[in-house]
């Protein structure tokens, strides 16, 4: 399906907004807005008044952000999954939401999200922050290509929905959705593609990158990505940049982050991305920074929409939806960065992230960092390993142009423990000789390099990993069709 917008080729561009979209709340205004939430969800929705009389609590008690910061936090086993859907809804209907969508059940079964368009509405703010800022969307006639899984799965109908509202709102932007189908993406960019300034491909990292590696002459559509669900580093976004034609580093390529359960929570800008990139070449800055040398996805957030706080080293928020959530775990493993702490950091450091950006490309919002959650991560000697430990080896020169980036990597204890990764071979790849053994020697000193827990903890007899390749798309390991899993138990 192919959806204009306002402009169709040969009008020209619209120039609205002309004023930045993007939002810079007051000091103050997260905690208030979710001070605000509180009563009203106390008030209307009847699983909410149950927990907290469970808990003993008087919502008329709540009245700072320290009172707030002692209130329940809720999960999905403690309150998603314990009361009826309509339960969780305003006045206890159901009748109200306009759509439904899934979860990806990455943790555990799917669930069922509530939707309106009132929360695609918000939501479209993070994608309007990330087309104005950095693709320029605005003043570009911009072909937006979903590329994300189409059904009731929340990344590809959101992602329509979203440039959709944009696009009523003026942006000259047209929304193509032929889901994860390459040929079809093939299709869609090669008869659409040059009849626009640009083309944004929206969709899973590994995905987009098979995308990319199917496909010839990107340059001509003058490519950007907008992406979601996983942490890359910057050696991959230099990698797909190269092979997309792709010239502008911090503004060519954004990643979104998002869950099924609140939508987008924040996005990339171009100072964040120019941030990380100054961090990725310096781990220990990067370890002083967010405790650790894990790079993790840095975006930018509105606190007035989506206010986040911290518990135990994991992420938790508050945001309005059909299914509204009050200090909801999240279970992400990250933190916080006010603006001006992390200007700080950075220049304390000899680095001014906004010497060489544009007002527009810049917003005063904190930022929010995010590793994704630790039960992806295997225990290997009691050192927990990270799927991102292994991808920067994948990406090197010498082995990028036979792989395609995806690998499963678990422990196999059936006898002496090895640490195992399946890597899947590029499609019509044919990979060099002793290619098991130079991505192992790589691994491994990567795993060194990244993981102080790994370089420690592992015997230096156990700390090359065992590595097989597996042809594209193998059933066991890299099934079509499906979300990939980097982890096994």
């Amino acid at each position: 399906m192919v959806t204009p917008g306002p402009c169709w080729t040969g009008c020209a561009p619209s120039t609205r907004p002309r004023r930045s979209p993007i939002a810079e709340p007051g000091a103050g205004a997260g905690a208030a807005a979710a001070l605000a939430l509180f009563r009203e969800v106390a008030e209307r929705v009847p699983a909410y008044r149950a927990l907290l009389a469970e808990h003993g609590i008087d919502p008329a008690g709540v009245r700072t952000a320290e009172d707030f910061a002692r209130v329940p936090l809720l999960t999905k086993e403690n309150y998603l999954r314990r009361h009826p859907l309509p339960e969780l809804c305003r006045d206890g209907r159901l009748a109200g939401a306009d759509t439904v969508a899934v979860s990806s059940g990455s943790s555990g079964r799917p669930t069922v999200w509530p939707r309106t368009v009132l929360d695609e509405l918000a939501v479209a703010r993070r994608f309007e922050h990330a087309l104005y800022s950095s693709f320029r969307a605005d003043a570009r006639r911009t072909l937006a290509v979903v590329c994300f899984p189409l059904g009731s799965w929340v990344g590809g109908m959101y992602t329509a929905a979203a440039c959709r509202h944009l696009a009523a709102k003026g942006y000259p932007l047209t929304v193509a959705t032929p889901g994860n189908n390459v040929a079809e993406i093939l299709r869609v960019v090669g008869e659409l593609g040059p009849l626009y300034d640009q083309v944004v491909l929206a969709g899973y990292p590994p995905f987009l990158k098979i995308v990319i590696d199917a496909g010839t002459g990107w340059e001509r559509y003058s490519i950007k990505l907008l992406l979601a669900g996983e942490v890359f580093s910057e050696a991959w976004r230099d990698l797909v940049g190269r092979r997309a034609g792709m010239t502008g580093a911090v503004t060519d390529s954004v990643s979104l982050y998002g869950t099924a359960d609140a939508g987008v929570l924040g996005n990339e800008t171009p100072l964040s991305v120019t941030v990380r990139r100054f961090l990725a070449g310096r781990p220990e800055l990067a370890e002083e920074l967010f405790g650790t040398r894990r790079m993790p996805t840095l975006v930018q957030y509105d606190p007035a929409v989506r206010f986040f706080e911290t518990h135990e080293g994991t992420l938790v928020f508050t945001g309005d939806g059909s299914v509204p959530l009050i200090r909801y775990h999240i279970a992400d493993d990250g933190g916080l960065v006010p603006y001006e702490e992390m200007m700080h950091f950075c220049r304390g450091h000899g680095f001014d992230p906004m010497a060489e950006l544009a007002e527009r490309e810049t917003a005063r919002l904190p930022f929010v960092y995010v590793f994704g959650r630790s039960l992806f991560a295997v225990s290997f000697f009691g050192a927990n390993v990270y799927p991102e430990n292994v991808a920067g080896a994948l990406e090197g020169d010498a082995v990028n142009s036979w792989v395609t980036g995806k690998f499963v990597l678990f422990v196999d204890a059936s006898g002496e423990p090895r640490l195992r990764v399946v890597v899947e071979i590029a499609p019509g790849a044919v990979p060099p000789s002793g290619a098991t053994t130079l991505l192992a020697e790589a691994l491994r000193a990567d795993l060194r390099r990244l993981n102080s827990e790994f370089a420690n903890y592992v015997p230096a007899s156990h700390q090359t990993p065992v590595v097989e390749l597996r042809p594209p798309g193998d059933p066991e390991y890299f099934p079509a069709g499906v979300k990939h899993r980097y982890t096994r138990p």
